[in-house]
């Protein structure tokens, strides 16, 4: 059964009407609030309405009337600051589920055979976890952790659910996607290989930077027909397109949901295509001060430098 028929899936869509709807989650004063991009501005839509929740993610979960309340703050709030002197942070923070998606392009996976990676490449879908702790915003400093040096970039499109189903099939999955955002899904290439997994090596605090807004279905069309590219510094390292895709995003959202319930604000990361710093020969990693960014066609670009991993944060 799709979950997609409800008042407050109804509610989105009405939503998702309003002309160039990005939604984000940004700072003012120290403290985080939900806005709308709307001509290079944010507009703040907790300032009509203070009981809205502050990111994307608790608004989608937050049911029919905060959707209702949403839609109005777009069209009527006047509070409004220059993205330019905004503070973006992720606009889904803490999503009950951050999954992402191995050997999803043919290009990626051509890759790996031709540089002899030791990985096997199953006949199906390889989904692993990231630990939704490792979600930073789209422009903050990313960590080289000081137990490796293996630190890799993946430029890759985030699909974003909007509303709890289980058992979508691939023809109906549009009806349960909020939007599409993007996130650089790096990898500690030697943790990653410890365990089939793949968990742990891509889990690191700061390793899934996320942004820089939630573009709804209508602004970019086709999602499979976006031109993804990540830059290392001014190289240009991964050129590709989501058409390589091996499985379409209806197939990833029909093998998830066969097992388990999607819930709003969950986020599937679907791949990067070829490129990836272990592919060459020798390896390029991610070192301190190079600065990598990520730009999907119609959805913005996110850009986050390397910084020495700090000291313990424990309380000890």
């Amino acid at each position: 059964m799709v979950c997609g028929d409800s008042p407050n899936a109804a509610l989105w869509l009405r939503l998702r009407e309003v002309i160039n709807v990005r939604l984000v989650s940004f700072e003012r004063n120290g403290a985080p609030h939900l806005g709308a991009l709307i001509d290079q501005e944010v507009v703040d839509l907790s300032a009509d309405d203070l009981q809205l929740p502050n990111d994307v993610c608790a608004l989608l979960s937050a049911g029919d009337e905060a959707m209702a309340a949403a839609y109005r703050a777009i069209q009527k709030s006047n509070v409004r600051y220059p993205l330019a002197e905004t503070r973006l942070c992720a606009p889904v923070s803490r999503p009950r589920k951050f999954l992402g998606l191995g050997f999803s392009y043919a290009s990626h996976v051509q890759e790996i055979k031709d540089a002899g990676i030791p990985l096997e490449i199953p006949d199906n879908q390889v989904w692993f976890n990231k630990q939704v702790t490792c979600i930073t915003g789209p422009y903050d400093p990313i960590h080289l952790p000081r137990v490796s040096d293996k630190f890799d970039y993946e430029g890759e499109l985030v699909v974003v659910i909007g509303q709890a189903c289980r058992h979508v099939r691939a023809a109906d999955a549009h009806k349960v996607i909020a939007g599409y955002t993007i996130t650089n899904d790096l990898s500690i290439r030697d943790w990653q290989m410890r365990s089939p997994t793949a968990t742990l090596g891509k889990s690191f605090d700061t390793h899934g930077p996320i942004g820089p807004w939630l573009t709804t279905p209508e602004e970019i069309g086709h999602p499979e027909n976006l031109r993804v590219r990540t830059w290392v510094d001014d190289e240009l390292r991964q050129d590709g397109r989501t058409d390589d895709f091996i499985y379409s995003i209806g197939e990833m959202i029909e093998e998830l949901t066969t097992v388990f319930t999607l819930e709003p604000g969950d986020m599937l990361a679907t791949g990067t295509p070829s490129g990836v710093g272990a592919a060459f020969r020798p390896p390029r990693f991610l070192k301190i001060g190079q600065t990598v960014r990520v730009e999907i066609e119609g959805l913005g670009h996110i850009a986050n430098t390397v910084i020495a991993e700090p000291e313990n944060t424990y309380g000890g």
